[in-house]
């Protein structure tokens, strides 16, 4: 009795994880030694949760989310590591099953819609074209019309005949997230999805985002620079710095104790209402370049706690509490 017990919450536990990345490489070719932009890196998103990925630009975030169903063009290439997806390892998948993952299982909503987005296309088209891949049997006009409602866009049926061009970039926004939606998928990966934007449209978003994720019970991974927009929305944060995750726990324990000093430098920069300080505070120098990455820690030449073992010895993860990891000498 026991026993069944036993193996019931094992198969409930593993219900609940959604994806899993495990030790995960991404590295690119080059002449001499292949660059490491993706180095190690473990999360994981349960089933209708959000947790995010957190770091400055080429901390290798957006690599990450591109190998998730193995998008990383050439000269990349996986090293090693597992992504395994409702249990299925997805760097097994043959073309087909990818195919069939890719939109209708994990869909996308990039950064820049303007870029994403093909010019010389309708966004009826470009909605449809997704409906005619992984739904078929469906009306794909009136689907389409009714994503673009859904996403609150007025006169859907007059912008389903319009160009990109002919949009704002929050109706472009809206119209990425609308397609990114159209199959259903269980996993939206949302990378710097309000960059480009005002920040009251950046609001509508994360608030169109929100009330989505709760209607359709999908998970989200969201991908993003700001430490603030987290605070809003993600259940989990993962710190990434250097093709590395450096900080990881629940956002109440990451934003209120952060143990990592370059967590606590992006919180830092972080501006607040009522500050008296006249300068936001920065972290001096700048992300490493991944083909010449320092020895030791790799935040070390920008740490002010950095000494001789931090040059010399990269840490490894220790545990601050059942849910909160931290890879720093120093952590305590």
């Amino acid at each position: 009795m026991n026993t069944q017990t036993e193996q019931d919450k094992a198969k409930a536990g593993a219900a609940e994880t959604l994806l899993s990345v495990n030790d995960l490489r991404v590295y690119f070719r080059t002449r001499t030694e292949p660059i490491r932009a993706v180095d190690g890196v473990s999360f994981s998103v349960a089933n209708g949760e959000t947790a995010a990925l957190v770091g400055e630009s080429g901390c290798g975030k957006s690599v990450t989310a591109m190998a998730l169903s193995r998008l990383v063009p050439a000269p990349g290439y996986y090293a090693g590591g597992e992504i395994r997806f409702n249990g299925v390892d997805v760097l097994k998948l043959d073309l087909g099953e990818l195919q069939k993952l890719r939109g209708a299982e994990i869909s996308y909503v990039f950064q820049e819609p303007s870029s994403s987005l093909n010019p010389v296309f309708t966004i009826g088209y470009q909605i449809e074209e997704a409906l005619r891949l992984h739904r078929r049997g469906l009306d794909v006009r009136d689907e389409a019309f009714r994503l673009l409602n859904t996403v609150g866009i007025a006169d859907a049926k007059h912008r389903l005949r319009s160009y990109p061009h002919e949009l704002s970039g929050g109706m472009q926004q809206r119209v990425m997230i609308a397609m990114a939606l159209a199959c259903r998928p269980k996993l939206l990966v949302a990378d710097e999805p309000t960059t480009a934007l005002d920040v009251t449209v950046q609001a509508q978003i994360l608030d169109l985002l929100a009330r989505l994720q709760h209607e359709l019970g999908m998970a989200v991974l969201l991908i993003t620079h700001n430490l603030g927009i987290v605070a809003d929305v993600a259940r989990r944060v993962n710190v990434m710095y250097a093709g590395r995750i450096i900080e990881s726990g629940l956002t109440d324990e990451i934003l209120s104790f952060p143990r990592h000093p370059y967590t606590r430098g992006l919180l830092a920069a972080v501006p607040r209402l009522g500050s008296n300080n006249k300068r936001l505070a920065g972290i001096p120098g700048t992300v490493p370049n991944p083909a010449d990455l320092p020895a030791g820690c790799k935040f070390h030449p920008r740490c002010p706690m950095a000494t001789d073992l931090c040059r010399r010895n990269e840490p490894g993860e220790e545990k601050v509490s059942e849910t909160h990891g931290v890879k720093c000498h120093y952590w305590k």
